[in-house]
């Protein structure tokens, strides 16, 4: 019998943050692809559409007219899934049907008043601007709400409904299932090893250098071991940080740098403007400010959906909605695609 070979022969990995299990079947990137294939994705994006209620000066369908701003941008969500204040459910013995009170805020940031540029072709100053408004969010909401979930949607196959480069940030007063299971697994592993989980792993991760795309003096960009997306990638700091706003000047400045340069590679991978859908984790805000959270280390994550192609996308169906999720390409082959994509932008070219 042959050796095992992880990027030849199917194997499951496992998932300390979320204590789950991916199955990786690197020999199915052989297989002909005869599913569904998507239209284009790229088209004409205009700069500005009197249409389009997050272009500046633009009446938004509540009648609120969007100002002429001409950088960042907050406004709250006309059609929030949050809601500040109500009645609250009735208290159940029964555990089987059980709700809770759920309240909270959803807002909208606008990264530019141009519809036609998205981060990886907006300037560093530009991209800093937008870092610098997470930052400021999450201690505005993160005085009153446990949770403030930083994230984007982009492309239109990710189910993005508008092309203005735009980010959302929904806070609420109870903590989220995602944080939830990474709260506890952090804390767990902090408690049997001393040291925060994602700490450790990005210093394993820079000996290993096997998955690792881009890095600089204070960032390191990586595909996870873990990884459950074709191209999925995760970003973390050098150091030990609990939140955005904890991040020093020079660390602000370094993440605009690396994240202009990997949503080129991004870019790069099939010339087209490339969806993914990203968010922040950081340790929970309101009444948690209090707490120890030494356990937590911030980080973002990207999952993008695309597989072979502008095209042909990942579907997490089947086995992966009823078993566990799997995945074709190894994380170690998507990391190498990844850093030898080019670093200009291929429509700089």
């Amino acid at each position: 019998m042959a050796n095992f070979d992880p990027n030849e022969h199917p194997h499951i990995r496992f998932n300390p943050l979320k204590e789950e299990w991916v199955t990786v079947s690197p020999h199915r990137m052989k297989r002909p692809w005869q599913g569904q294939v998507e239209k284009p994705q790229e088209s004409e994006v205009p700069r500005f559409d009197s249409k389009n209620p997050l272009c500046p000066g633009v009446t938004r369908p509540n009648g609120k007219v969007t100002p002429e701003y001409d950088s960042t941008y907050v406004f709250t969500n006309d059609f929030p899934a949050l809601l500040e204040e109500g009645p609250e459910p009735a208290p159940s013995d029964d555990p089987l049907f059980q709700a809770a009170a759920g309240f909270g805020t959803c807002k909208v940031i606008c990264f530019h008043p141009h519809s036609d540029v998205t981060l990886p072709i907006m300037s560093k100053e530009e991209v800093r601007a937008v870092i610098d408004k997470w930052a400021e969010i999450n201690v505005d909401l993160g005085k009153k709400y446990t949770w403030v979930q930083i994230f984007e949607n982009k492309g239109s196959i990710n189910g993005c409904s508008n092309p203005h480069p735009h980010c959302q940030v929904w806070a609420s007063s109870f903590l989220p299932n995602e944080p939830m299971v990474k709260n506890r697994t952090q804390k767990q592993y902090y408690t049997k090893h001393g040291a925060p989980m994602l700490v450790d792993y990005v210093k394993k991760e820079l000996q290993k250098q096997e998955r690792i795309i881009l890095q600089n003096n204070h960032w390191v960009w990586l595909v996870p071991y873990w990884a459950v997306w074709p191209y999925e990638t995760m970003l973390l700091p050098r150091r030990h940080v609990l939140r955005i706003e904890d991040l020093t000047n020079e660390e602000r400045d370094a993440l605009a740098d690396i994240t202009k340069q990997l949503l080129t590679k991004y870019d790069n991978m099939f010339e087209v403007s490339f969806p993914y859908s990203m968010g922040w984790h950081g340790a929970p805000t309101g009444p948690e400010l209090k707490e120890d959270n030494k356990h937590w280390q911030l980080h973002a994550m990207y999952y993008p959906p695309l597989l072979r192609s502008a095209t042909v996308k990942k579907f997490m169906v089947g086995y992966e909605m009823l078993a566990q999720p799997q995945r074709d390409l190894t994380a170690e082959q998507a990391a190498e695609k990844l850093r030898n994509l080019p670093d200009i932008h291929y429509k700089l070219k």
